[in-house]
């Protein structure tokens, strides 16, 4: 059971995503919270998924990430927005959230993207996609820094960094390469410790960043 946890500052936000994640056979709401308590409901409940409004009244959705991040027991975290061209997409991916989804998704994408945020995709709704594609290079000091280290990386490595960028799991990456689940994991772990990023989001911006997702990898 994947167990989630909805912030955000309106009420039917909340009860919508929750009557629709909860009428999924595999995924339960576990706790929903309007802003300033949402820490202690996250800790309480210690949710695989976390949906985080990045605006509310209270406290900064950027804030409580960054937060939430630090946790030994952290989440997936996604962060919601009504706004397709959120200003904020790039600091909350660098920050370590590990995707970004509008909060008029159809109820069939939101339990698909929970699932992948829950398996360690990468998930952005198609309109936050375009929006992080054309982010102006200059907001992406970090991205760049770790784009620069991707000649460091293996052949292999750098067929799993591409399939991360694509928002895959390690399963699909797996079944994608024909490499055990474990084998991926090792890899997924040596990227990040290359590119000196924490986060497969961070690893997956600086494939953007560096043109990678032009490439195929073998097998793809």
């Amino acid at each position: 059971m994947i167990r989630v946890v909805v912030v955000d500052d309106e009420a039917l936000v909340r009860s919508g995503f929750s009557m629709i994640l909860n009428a999924a056979a595999d995924i339960e709401v576990v706790g929903t919270a309007s802003g300033i308590e949402a820490l202690d409901v996250i800790k309480d409940t210690k949710p695989d998924v976390l949906l985080l409004d990045i605006r509310m009244p209270q406290v900064d959705g950027l804030t409580l990430l960054n937060v939430v991040v630090t946790l030994a027991e952290r989440p997936a975290i996604a962060m919601l927005t009504t706004f397709d061209a959120d200003e904020y997409i790039m600091s909350a991916l660098s920050a370590g959230a590990s995707g970004f989804l509008l909060k008029d998704t159809e109820p069939e994408q939101l339990t698909q993207y929970v699932r992948a945020l829950a398996a360690g995709a990468v998930v952005l709704s198609p309109r936050a996609s375009l929006t992080l594609l054309t982010a102006n290079p200059g907001s992406g000091q970090t991205s760049d820094a770790a784009a620069d280290r991707i000649p460091s990386l293996t052949e292999r490595e750098r067929q799993v960094l591409i399939l991360v960028a694509e928002g895959l799991s390690n399963a699909e990456i797996g079944s994608r390469l024909y490499l055990g689940a474990g084998t991926v994991k090792d890899h997924v772990s040596a990227i990040l410790g290359k590119l000196g990023v924490g986060s497969r989001v961070q690893a997956a911006l600086a494939a953007q960043r560096a043109g990678l997702l032009t490439e195929r990898p073998a097998g793809s």
